[in-house]
């Protein structure tokens, strides 16, 4: 369907619903920024049809447009899917998203769309915030009136601030029932309701007020105002006097931040266009483009967060189905284990982190458990057998894989042959002495001497319980007796030299005393000499 003409997007999709379409595209008829389609206030009619509206529609650019002309006129399947798990952004584990809206429950079927859908998704909202899922902002559009025409009847009646901001007269009459400089006021205080609770750590309380402000407080039982709002914030336990002073003086002739804020926020910035009709809902910085009821909403908030990081509300079987229930999803799994996680958008295969341990692999096809603790998962997919009370495992915290223990031989791994008993005896890796009896144990064996020999397992023999030595004891005896009258012999000729160095040194010093030396007597000659 193409863009243009004087039928509007509404009408459009009405018809096009009546003639039994189940989906319609309407393609720009200009190079172009997408817009929201919208019917415009004024057009009568579109409250007769709009909420019996029931098949998706989707406004798209001339140039996708022109391409699938093209290949339908060519004779070409073209299939087309309609889903908002991959339009929006998912950058990390948290969605931020606006709802822009108003107080005025007075504007027909838009107004009555808008407070139905407060009151529904809700519970919804306000789960997500607690958890920390998503980041809300609340935002309310205002207008100014132009410098010329700030003077008039028209903006004293809808406007604050001297003109700076106002909205539209509820009625549409400026003689009759609520002007708009009320429903200013009224948008204001929403917004400081927001901030004052957000201040606080308890930003999801918006919702709270918001909701029974529309229930206790509507304009046609004639309650909407200062008065009745003030007993709604008393009634949540929220300061009053906060909201109050954030409010501050309407007929201050002055800018104030919060709607100045507003205003700014309106223009669009990257690839979010301007915000101008109500209600839009903005998220993850992306025009939401659907239609406003809780399941909807929800998915599209779903799709903004990243893989295998999305809250339980978005896994119910009412917005998606598990694709991990099918064959495991294809990922894969050990007993009770998977690698297999469900997300908002189908799967990932993604070794699990279990117990405090992690699992390590592709997530497809192997996974294995790593780090201390993990022999205690699944027994870290090793070989374990136990007899007679006795427990043998092939799993080692301090090493990876799987190595039999001592007394098996085998891979390790987890099956019935994974480690198999070594029999040393008829291998006669042990006990293999003439006087040794070998018997095979599980995991071991045991060695028996004849008589009263004892098994001497570090050199593999026997030797005798009683007292006398044995071949081997009189063998080491003489050894030792050996070593001994060596150290003996050897301590005794250092002995003597160092006791005939020490009578030489005496005798030395004792001549000395007497017997003058040869150098003495040269010395003593050349003196004489010299008198």
């Amino acid at each position: 369907m193409r863009r243009g003409g004087d039928c509007y997007f509404a009408t459009k999709v009405w018809y096009a619903q009546q003639a039994g379409a189940a989906a319609v595209l309407v393609a720009d008829n200009k190079q172009e920024k997408l817009i929201t389609m919208d019917s415009p206030e004024e057009d009568p009619a579109a409250s007769q049809f709009i909420q019996n509206i029931t098949i998706p529609s989707a406004l798209i650019t001339k140039d996708l447009g022109d391409s699938l002309k093209k290949a339908l006129s060519d004779k070409e399947m073209v299939s087309i899917k309609l889903d908002w798990r991959e339009s929006l952004p998912h950058p990390d584990k948290r969605v931020e998203y606006e709802f822009w809206t108003n107080s005025n429950d007075e504007c027909g079927p838009k107004c009555d769309a808008q407070v139905e859908f407060v009151r529904n998704y809700k519970g919804v909202a306000q789960m997500l915030e607690q958890g920390g899922y998503t980041q809300f902002t609340p935002h309310y559009i205002t207008w100014y009136c132009p410098q010329a025409f700030i003077e008039s009847k028209q903006c004293k009646s809808q406007c604050i601030n001297n003109g700076r901001y106002c909205a539209p007269d509820p009625e549409q009459d400026f003689s009759v029932g609520y002007d708009g400089k009320q429903v200013v006021i009224e948008n204001l205080r929403q917004l400081c309701v927001f901030k004052v609770t957000n201040d606080t750590g308890k930003p999801w309380k918006w919702w709270d007020f918001v909701t029974d402000f529309q229930i206790r407080c509507p304009m046609k039982e004639k309650k909407y105002g200062p008065e009745c709002a003030e007993e709604v914030i008393k009634s949540l336990s929220i300061d009053v006097g906060a909201v109050q002073k954030c409010m501050g003086d309407p007929n201050a002739d002055q800018d104030h931040p919060i709607l100045k804020h507003e205003q700014d926020a309106q223009v669009g910035q990257g690839d979010r266009g301007d915000v101008t009709i109500l209600p839009t809902l903005i998220i993850n910085n992306r025009q939401y483009r659907g239609k406003l009821d809780k399941s909807a909403v929800l998915k599209a908030i779903c799709s903004g967060f990243e893989e295998a990081s999305d809250p339980p509300v978005c896994l119910s079987d009412t917005l998606q189905t598990n694709e991990c229930l099918e064959n495991n999803g294809g990922c894969w799994s050990s007993g009770d284990l998977t690698a297999c996680q469900d997300t908002f958008r189908g799967r990932v295969c993604q070794c699990p982190l279990v117990k405090g341990v992690q699992f390590e692999g592709d997530g497809y096809t192997h996974c294995e458990a790593k780090g201390p603790g993990r022999c205690k998962i699944s027994n870290g997919e090793c070989w374990q057998e136990s007899r007679n009370g006795v427990t043998k495992s092939a799993c080692q915290d301090d090493h990876a894989g799987c190595k039999c223990p001592e007394g098996f031989e085998g891979d390790g791994k987890n099956t019935t042959t994974g480690c198999v008993d070594i029999n040393e005896c008829t291998r006669k890796t042990k006990c293999q002495c003439s006087e040794c009896s070998c018997t095979n144990t599980w995991g071991g064996y045991d060695c028996q001497c004849g008589g009263d020999l004892l098994y001497i397992g570090e050199h593999d023999t026997c030797i005798s319980k009683q007292s006398q030595p044995s071949k081997l004891g009189w063998f080491v005896t003489l050894i030792v007796l050996a070593g001994l009258a060596v150290l003996g012999v050897g301590g005794y000729v250092v002995y003597k030299y160092r006791l005939r160095s020490y009578m030489d040194s005496e005798i030395r010093a004792i001549m000395a005393q007497y017997m003058p030396l040869d150098s003495q007597n040269e010395s003593q000659i050349h003196m004489a000499d010299e008198i």
